[in-house]
C-alpha cells in the first residue's frame, strides 16, 4: 500500500476543514486508494450536501414555484417551527425525533391540499435558484465512469432531487435516490406519497436497508458517506463486509455551535463551503488508481 501524506491532499489542509483523527483519515484514505474505484461506493445526501447551502431544499422548490401564495406562507410557518430544533445542538436526535415526524406529517399533509402535475412540477425546477454545489458535475462523471455506486438518501422530495440533477447535470445509471417520492395517477397528477415517510433522523429504518441494494453491492467494501446533518450518518448502516468508512460532515449553520459536535461523529467537517472541491479531491485520489 503505498504511502500517503495530508499534503497530496491540500484540500484537507484549508482553514474551513476539520479533522477529528488525521491518523485515521489518512490510513482509511491510503486503504480506498489502493483498493480503488471497483470496491467503493457512495452514499450521500441531498439538500445541502449535494446541493449548495445557500439555495433552496427541495420542498422550498415547490414553495418558489407555482403553488398559491397561502400554501408557502403556511410552509414557511411550519418550517419556521421546526428548523430551529432539528439544527439544535443542546437536543439530543431521540428528543428531536417526534419534533421531525411532526414537521413532516404536517409538511405532506399541506402539500396534498394543492394541485400539482408532473408538467408543473418540472416546470418548478426549470425556475428555482436552487443549485448544485460547484464541482458536482464533475463529481457525477467521474463516479458514472468509474461505474462506482452512488446513493442518494434523501428527506427531501426524491421527484424533485432527479429533476435537479437532470436539468443541471446528467442522472446517470449508476446513481440510486432513496427518498419520499409523489404518487401520480394516470394524468400525471399528485395523489399522494409512496411508501413510508423519510426525516432527516430515520435514514437507518428506510426500507433499502432491508432491500438487496447493499447485498448486490458487498464486493464495494469500502464507503464515502456524505451529509449535512447527524442523522446522515446512519445512510450506509446497511452496507455489508466494509472494510474501509469515511465520513464528510458539511457544515452549514450554527458552525461555532455545532462543531465540536460534528467533529466528534464525522471524520472530516467542512464548514461553510459552497463547493465539492474537497470530496472531488479525495475521488480524484481513489479513481486514479482504476
Amino acid at each position: 500500500m503505498r504511502m500517503l501524506s495530508e499534503s497530496q491532499i491540500e484540500e484537507l489542509n484549508r482553514s474551513h476543514v476539520h479533522i477529528r483523527d488525521r491518523d485515521y483519515v489518512i490510513n482509511t484514505l491510503m486503504k480506498m486508494i489502493s483498493d480503488g474505484p471497483n470496491k467503493l461506493q457512495v452514499c450521500s445526501a441531498f439538500d445541502a450536501t449535494i446541493t449548495n447551502y445557500k439555495g433552496p431544499c427541495t420542498y422550498n422548490v415547490l414553495e418558489e414555484g407555482g403553488l398559491p401564495e397561502d400554501y408557502k406562507l403556511k410552509a414557511y410557518k411550519i418550517r419556521d417551527k421546526y428548523f430551529p430544533i432539528e439544527t439544535d445542538p443542546n437536543m439530543t436526535i431521540e428528543d428531536k425525533i417526534p419534533y421531525m415526524i411532526e414537521w413532516w406529517t404536517q409538511a405532506h399533509d399541506l402539500l396534498l391540499k394543492y394541485p400539482l402535475s408532473k408538467e408543473m412540477l418540472h416546470n418548478m425546477v426549470a425556475t428555482s435558484t436552487a443549485m448544485l454545489r460547484d464541482g458536482c458535475t464533475d463529481f457525477f462523471d467521474k463516479l458514472h465512469k468509474c461505474d462506482v455506486p452512488l446513493l442518494i438518501f434523501s428527506a427531501g422530495v426524491g421527484d424533485i432531487i432527479r429533476e435537479l440533477i437532470s436539468q443541471h447535470s446528467t442522472f446517470y445509471n449508476n446513481m440510486h435516490v432513496v427518498s419520499n417520492d409523489l404518487d401520480f395517477d394516470e394524468n400525471g397528477k399528485m395523489i399522494g406519497f409512496k411508501g413510508e415517510m423519510i426525516h432527516v433522523f430515520n435514514k437507518n429504518e428506510n426500507a433499502v436497508h432491508d432491500s438487496d441494494y447493499f447485498s448486490n453491492l458487498s464486493h464495494c467494501t469500502n464507503v464515502l458517506l456524505m451529509g449535512d446533518s447527524l442523522g446522515d450518518l446512519q445512510m450506509a448502516n446497511g452496507a455489508e463486509n466494509v472494510e474501509a468508512k469515511l465520513t464528510i460532515g458539511f457544515l452549514n449553520t450554527r458552525v461555532a455551535d455545532s462543531l465540536e459536535l460534528y467533529k466528534s461523529k464525522y471524520d472530516i467537517v467542512i464548514c461553510e463551503d459552497e463547493s465539492l472541491d474537497v470530496v472531488n479531491a479525495i475521488v480524484n485520489k481513489i479513481i486514479a488508481t482504476g
